[in-house]
């Protein structure tokens, strides 16, 4: 699918059905909920229901408020709902999440794509990240590799090289 952005200098950017926008801090508990039933909704039977249960118990309130203050957080919503978010530090993903009722609807992979485009954008070469079981083949099935085995809490580091290009092949412009 062929994705489309509003001016890039624009707050709000348009992905498959999808506005873009940088989060706000009256967007912490919204954010914080997703995270939380996207984790306890669709890590199962992946990971078992307790483990869900732990991993999503890792982020309180106040510490989704953190995120806020410290990351770049991008809100991914349709139709005015909060549908997904991510987050970005440098050349590092903190975060991918998208509700359960938009799972597979090209909400993360659009997320992905425009943090990418941004880190290209910035002159970063390659993505890092850990993926959780569960994600681990969205991010392989993107050009993603295992960096390194499976950490001791259960992530996967992994890691894609970005292909570098001109703003104007960033935007879907051609180079000749």
């Amino acid at each position: 699918m062929m994705a489309m952005f509003r001016d890039e200098k624009d707050s709000g950017q348009v992905t498959m059905g999808a506005v873009h926008r940088l989060a706000t801090r009256a967007d912490a508990n919204g954010l914080y909920e997703v995270r939380r039933r996207s984790i306890l909704e669709l890590a199962p039977p992946i990971m078992s229901v307790a483990e869900a249960h732990a991993w999503a118990a890792r982020l309180t309130r106040a510490g989704m408020e953190r995120k806020l203050r410290e990351l770049e957080v991008w809100v991914a919503e349709c139709d005015g709902i909060t549908a997904g978010w991510g987050a970005i530090r440098g050349d590092y993903l903190e975060g991918l999440y998208t509700a359960p009722e938009f799972a597979g609807r090209g909400v993360g992979a659009g997320l992905l794509e425009m943090f990418e485009r941004l880190m290209r954008e910035r002159g970063i070469r390659a993505v890092r990240a850990e993926a959780s079981s569960n994600a681990r083949e969205f991010y392989l099935r993107r050009g993603y590799r295992t960096s390194a085995p499976q950490t001791p809490n259960g992530a996967w580091p992994i890691a894609r090289e970005l292909a570098s290009c001109s703003s104007n092949e960033a935007r879907g412009g051609s180079s000749g």
